[in-house]
Order: C-alpha cells, then structure tokens, then sequence
C-alpha cells in the first residue's frame, strides 16, 4: 500500500481531490471528535473528506486537562453508563497508541470538610475500578493519614484524613488527534486544515456539499458528499444556525482554563486530584519539565475563537492548590504557561457548568446534516461509533451501499506500532545512546513519536550541528511531510506541546522553525508575517492574563 502522508507539501493536490469526486462522508472540524470520524468511516469503507477552519486541535482538542480518564467524578452525578464506558475506553486507547497515553498514579486526598469522606471514597474507587474494568494490579489503594502524607509530604497535615491512590492515563490531546488522523489519511482518508467551510450547499432542500475556503491560499471551491457531519466542536451551534437547524436543544460552553509552573516549584511525586471550596474538585498534574493545574469550570458567552485567562482564572486557581500544598505559596510570577479551553456541553436549564452531563449527543437536521456535540476525550472512538453507525444506515438505505461494523477498537494509531509498552523504554534507551540526549529528552520525543521516533532519528543523522540542533531540523521537516504544519503555532503548539511545558526553549528555536518553514514552504512574506502574527498572538494569551 502507498505510504499516503498528511504533507504539507501536497497541499495544491490535497485541493484538488476535494474537487474531484463525491465523497460518501464529509466531516467539518479536525478535533479529535471530528478524527475519530474520519478513522472510522474510511475503515468501514467509506470514501472520506475532513476540513478543518484552523490547525487540528487548535479547539478544545488542544486545551483539555489531558487525561484519559475514567470518569470519576461521574459518578457523583450518578453517570453509572458514561462511567462504564470511559473507563474501557481508555484501555483500549491506551493499547493502540501507547507513545501518548500512560499510566500514572493518581492521589486523592481525603480533607476535613471535604465533599468525600472514606467510606464514600473507598465505596466511590471501588464501584469506579468495577465499573471501569480496570485490571487487578491498578484497583485503588486506600491510605490512612501517615500512608498518605508519606505518598505526599507536601500537603497540608492538619486537614488530611487519608487518601486514595488510583491509576489515571495522561496523554498529550493535540498529538492523539493528529495521530488519529495520520491513521486515517494512511487508509484514504482526504484530510486537510485551513479549509473553512463557509456554508452547506443543497440540491432540493438536502445538504449535499459545502462550500470552502483555503485559508492558506484565499481561493474558493465545493466539496460534493453524500453525507455531511458537523464536527466542529463549539462552533457546531453556528453551523446548525447557517442550516436553519437550530432548534431544540443547543450547547452551553463553559471554560476551562488550566496554569503551568515550573517543576521545582510543585515537586508532586504524582498527580493529586483535591477538593476546593465550593464542591469543585481540582487536577495538578506533574508533566517532564512543569507541573500544571486546573480546571475552572465557568459559563462562557465571549469570542468562541479566542478564549483567554483572565486574572480571576489564575487566583483561583492558585487559591486552591495553596489551600491544599501551603508550603510552596505559588505565585502569579511562577505562573510560564496557561490555556484557556471551551467545553461544548449540551444546555440543561437550572443546572450550574460543573453539573452539566458531558455526554454527547447527535443531532439530525432536515436537510441531512448530522451534528455531533458534547462528550469526553476519553469517549471519542465511541462517539465515532455511533455516529458513523448512523452514516452506515443512511447511506444502505440511500446509496444501497454496504459497509462493515466499526472496527476502530483493534487499529493501531500511527506511532502505536510498539509490540508492548515495555517496548517505549527499549525505544527511549536507543534515543539515548544515538544521540546521547539525556533520559527525560529522549522520553520526551518517543512519547511525542512513538514507533516514528527511529525516522526522525534516521534524517538527524543527515543534518549539520548538535544533536539537539539536528533533531529539531528533523522533527519540524517530519511535522511538514507528515503532520501538515504550516505555522509556527502548528508546531510549536500542537505538534510539540513546547507552550504549555517548554516554553522558556522557544525563543533560542523560534528563528530555526521560522526559517525552515517558510524556506521549505515558499511562502511569501505577507504569509510569514500573517503566521508570525498567529503565533504571537497565541504566545500571548498563554502568558498574559486581563
């Protein structure tokens, strides 16, 4: 089979097959719902077209906590099936792509006056362990006050009762999504970002295309599709709105936001999941280089494409997490990092952000277009299920066409090809003794490739300058060929996570990334300055709080 790449490189030709044929599916939104979609209709045998406004997961997908998890705090809200089915989904993501998914401790705290008690606690991990078929050797742990102060000495004695050690899954979000999706243009999939879609195109009343705009090339064309589905995160609502669909039920957006500070500064020897006043439970999460902490949850009615943190985001967090850790007394100054995410939850009247339910919900329009809204992270291959499911049906009803059932639970992500997960330690102890980078640089780059770590190393290998100068050279001219990055933000943002946990390692890089882009590229100047100006503007709302 033909090694079919998302390049760069091949953007004209990309352009050109979305005007070539008529697709069975056309999906608006390259989050990682909108992915999971694509993955699993091209699987099932379905010619595939995916557009995306901006860069993939440049949305919410970009800007979650990062967890792969299991539901936990459903369960207070007695979510018994969402539960059940985010927590076998994480094993089974965690099998196909595990360069970016891990298994990690996770501590939970029992406080005096906290909204968990030990028995409830204990009871809650228990039901959560049955629920989630998490295997024997990763059920709960339940500690006694010494137990758990010893787990971690830098909470607060006076308040600790006990704790619960349990196991969450860490990923990094915005590379499970352009792993997703590097999967799905392998098996055909005709995917690209910078494609916005500006409005459905109908033939007797029923959505049959969109008409798009190339973002990067200012030009203008129909895409043709049988079927059509809206992906497109918080923006779903408008698009439901320019079909004249949006009726009934409609999404309510909260906000998220989350801060990063340096390691040093919250040495956590795991992850620790806290209550804080006001019934809210909190992540702080220790990361290679930082630790980060969130999130806020809170009703959001401002610009859907920019969203920021504000001054109040950050003392409050910063306010819990010194409730709870009094000793390192953070501060705004500690603060390298933030982002501010939207969650596109389905609108429940009279109920507060946090208990809005986040399962998802599909949406069927007169003129055919399906819309998908709500839903986790963790239950995006389900989401995709059901979704394409519906697809399937429409299509055999309409098209007399036969597709087989999803398939996705058994397909390796690209970089999932590992054998086991021993095999990433293997793979980080080869990176070392290649280019003698040090073991928590070489974790870091097997875990942002994966079983591509080796090619990136092979075309280093042809590179002038350091190790460090010659991987960099060879991870942005992969991020080309193979992840479609146009931009300085692309990379240094979704593809390599270095705003949010590296960013002091920005400015002595920035002029390479710059350069080789836009040398590799030929843009023309007012393209490099329009994409230096997305990314300092992205630079700033991760730095800058109102």
């Amino acid at each position: 089979m033909a090694h079919l790449s998302l390049s760069s490189l091949n953007r004209e030709h990309t352009l050109q097959e979305f005007q070539q044929q008529t697709f069975d599916l056309l999906v608006i939104g390259g989050g990682i719902t909108g992915a999971g979609i694509a993955l699993d209709a091209v699987a099932r045998g379905m010619s595939v077209a995916l557009v995306e406004k901006n860069d993939f997961a440049s949305g919410t997908s970009s800007r979650s906590t990062k967890l792969i998890h299991g539901g936990l705090r459903y369960l207070k809200q007695f979510e018994i099936a969402l539960v059940r089915e985010v927590g076998r989904e994480r094993d089974i993501i965690w099998r196909n792509a595990p360069h970016v998914v891990h298994p990690e401790n996770m501590l939970l705290p029992i406080v005096e006056k906290g909204s968990l008690g030990k028995s409830s606690t204990s009871v809650g991990l228990y039901v959560y362990d049955v629920l989630a078929g998490v295997k024997r050797s990763e059920r709960r742990v339940m500690l006694d006050k010494d137990q758990t102060l010893s787990q971690e000495p830098m909470l607060r004695p006076d308040i600790v009762r006990g704790g619960g050690l349990y196991k969450e899954y860490r990923t990094d979000d915005a590379r499970l999504t352009i792993e997703v999706l590097k999967t799905a243009r392998q098996r055909g999939a005709t995917i690209l970002n910078y494609v916005q879609a500006q409005k459905f195109v109908y033939e007797n009343n029923k959505a049959v295309g969109a008409l798009v705009e190339d973002v990067i090339g200012d030009s203008t064309f129909e895409i043709k599709a049988h079927k059509i589905v809206n992906a497109a995160g918080p923006w779903v609502d408008e698009l439901r709105q320019s079909d004249g669909s949006l009726k009934g039920k409609r999404l309510h957006l909260t906000k998220g936001v989350h801060i990063v500070v340096p390691y040093e500064r919250l040495p956590l020897k795991q992850a620790i999941y806290f209550d804080v006043a006001g019934g809210r439970m909190i992540f702080a999460i220790p990361r290679d280089k930082v630790t980060y902490i969130g999130t806020t949850d809170t009703n959001y009615k401002a610009d859907i494409d920019s969203p920021t943190t504000s001054k109040a985001d950050v003392d409050y967090l910063l306010n819990a997490i010194n409730a709870i850790i009094p000793g390192q007394q953070l501060v705004v100054a500690d603060i390298t990092s933030s982002w501010a995410g939207l969650r596109p939850l389905i609108h429940e009247d009279g109920k507060d952000p946090s208990e809005l339910s986040r399962k998802d919900e599909i949406f069927l329009s007169p003129s055919g277009v399906i819309s998908i809204a709500g839903g986790k992270l963790t239950g995006f291959r389900k989401m995709a299920e059901r979704t394409v499911d519906l697809v399937a049906e429409q299509l055999t009803n309409e098209q007399k066409k036969k597709y087989q059932p999803c398939t996705t639970e058994t397909i390796k992500l690209s970089g999932g090809d590992l054998g086991n997960p021993g095999a990433i330690g293997r793979l980080i102890e080869e990176v070392q003794q290649t280019t003698g980078l040090k073991g928590l640089d070489a974790r870091i780059l097997v875990e942002k490739y994966g079983s591509n770590t080796p090619t990136i190393i092979a075309n280093a290998k042809t590179k002038q300058g350091t190790w460090p100068e010659k991987l960099l050279l060879a991870e942005i001219e992969y991020a080309i060929t193979e992840e479609l990055v146009y931009t300085p933000a692309d990379f240094l943002v979704r593809r390599t996570g270095r705003l949010y946990f590296d960013r002091e390692s920005i400015e002595a890089i920035l002029p390479t990334v710059i350069d080789t882009l836009f040398t590799t590229l030929k843009y023309s100047q007012e393209q490099r300055e329009r994409f230096e100006a997305w990314f300092t503007a992205e630079y700033q709302q991760a730095v800058l709080f109102e």
